[in-house]
């Protein structure tokens, strides 16, 4: 991909319509890297990994490899579990290269407004960093209104034997922010209050609750984590109190918290924990353990909604 623009940050969709055309746009730009000397990470779905280590030979060793499918099924983890994780432990002054695809076919309804918010959020959060972040787009199997959200959450794009990137006229990462920071439809049954002295009931009724629909494990202990971080930061930077359901859906047990705070930071709970960093990790943790979480804020206040999934017994 030689004549992407130097940076410091760079962040070019690269549109692709088959596997070769995948193939064209990914693994040069790799090799460059390696050429280079510079630390690369592919973060892409499982099939896309395996065609990519495979074109690559003897040089993916040099290379770290990520299944997005996992590490990004939570698009709100990129960020500080994928992303920023890989280039913080970089040498400083040193080049990074990611290949990111967050959205491919097969992300669900309520998974595809974080991804959005995710590339949209990226801009921010490595701005004036050298950094190269390189995200595919399959333009054959999703649909225009993804495409269409590439462009304008892009500053420049590739396509199919361009030799360089353009720039896009649809950027306006801000506005596809604003544009999906939507109301959350409110959860089927009638929420429960608490404040801070009811902090602990909480915790176990929610936990309770979960238990009851089928989550087990270490899923309920994630889930507890995640209610106890809400309800805390609710009592703390919400008003004092709010209100909290559980409920079951489509093989998930689905938890939400709604107070009267209002996140000002859009990159919060997005953030790597720096190593002497006091306090400010609770919604960082639920970005973590959840498998997916969606976050509405306006001026009367914030809903946040994390999805659990529901393993089969013996899964793993």
């Amino acid at each position: 991909m030689t004549g992407v623009p130097s940076g410091p940050f760079v962040h070019p969709a690269l549109f692709y319509g088959d596997e070769d055309e995948y193939l064209a746009g990914t693994v040069p730009f790799v090799q460059e890297a390696l050429a280079a000397g510079e630390p690369v990470a592919v973060a892409v779905p499982g099939e896309n990994l395996r065609l990519i280590r495979a074109a690559l030979g003897t040089g993916a060793s040099s290379v770290r490899f990520l299944d997005m499918r996992e590490a990004g099924r939570n698009p709100g983890r990129i960020l500080p579990g994928v992303l920023l994780a890989f280039a913080d432990a970089q040498t400083p002054g040193r080049r990074v290269r990611i290949v990111g695809e967050p959205v491919w076919a097969g992300r669900t309804a309520a998974e595809y407004p974080a991804c959005v918010q995710y590339e949209a959020l990226t801009n921010t959060a490595f701005r004036g960093r050298e950094v190269t972040v390189l995200c595919p787009y399959d333009t054959a199997r999703l649909d225009t209104r993804a495409v269409a959200d590439a462009y304008a959450t892009h500053p420049a794009y590739l396509t199919p034997g361009a030799p360089a990137p353009r720039t896009s006229s649809a950027y306006a990462p801000g506005a596809i922010l604003a544009r999906y920071d939507r109301p959350l439809p409110p959860g089927p049954g009638l929420p429960a209050a608490f404040d801070a002295g009811s902090l602990p009931a909480a915790r176990h009724l929610a936990t309770d609750e979960a238990a009851r629909l089928g989550l087990t494990g270490s899923r309920l202990h994630d889930l507890a984590l995640a209610v106890a971080e809400l309800t805390t930061n609710s009592v703390v930077h919400g008003g004092g109190s709010g209100t909290f359901e559980v409920w079951a859906e489509d093989g998930h047990v689905v938890c939400e918290v709604r107070d009267k705070g209002r996140l000002a930071d859009p990159l919060a709970g997005r953030r790597p924990a720096s190593r002497d960093q006091r306090g400010g990790r609770g919604l960082l943790l639920v970005n973590l353990v959840a498998d997916l979480v969606r976050v509405h804020t306006e001026p009367s206040g914030t809903t946040i909604r994390c999805w659990f999934a529901v393993r089969a017994a013996g899964a793993a």
